[in-house]
């Protein structure tokens, strides 16, 4: 198995911190509705938005496990 280059870990670093802040980001979102009683639409935009952020992580890290494994 080849050691990841440089290149490889900033982008791993950088998926896993769009996944931790997505995720954290989206549940502050519905507590907040919760709490003030937001229309439901600012929720699905919610969701839609930490969507785009898993799929976004999603295909950078199936890049990379796809170049590693290419290697």
């Amino acid at each position: 198995m080849s050691r990841p280059n440089a290149q490889d870990s900033a982008q791993m670093r950088l998926a896993a911190v769009v996944i931790a802040v997505a995720m954290v980001a989206w549940l502050a979102v519905q507590w907040l509705g919760a709490q003030y009683g937001w229309a439901g639409k600012w929720a699905y935009l919610a969701d839609l938005a930490a969507i785009g952020a898993f799929v976004w992580s999603l295909l950078v890290t199936w890049r990379i496990w796809r170049r590693r494994n290419d290697a």
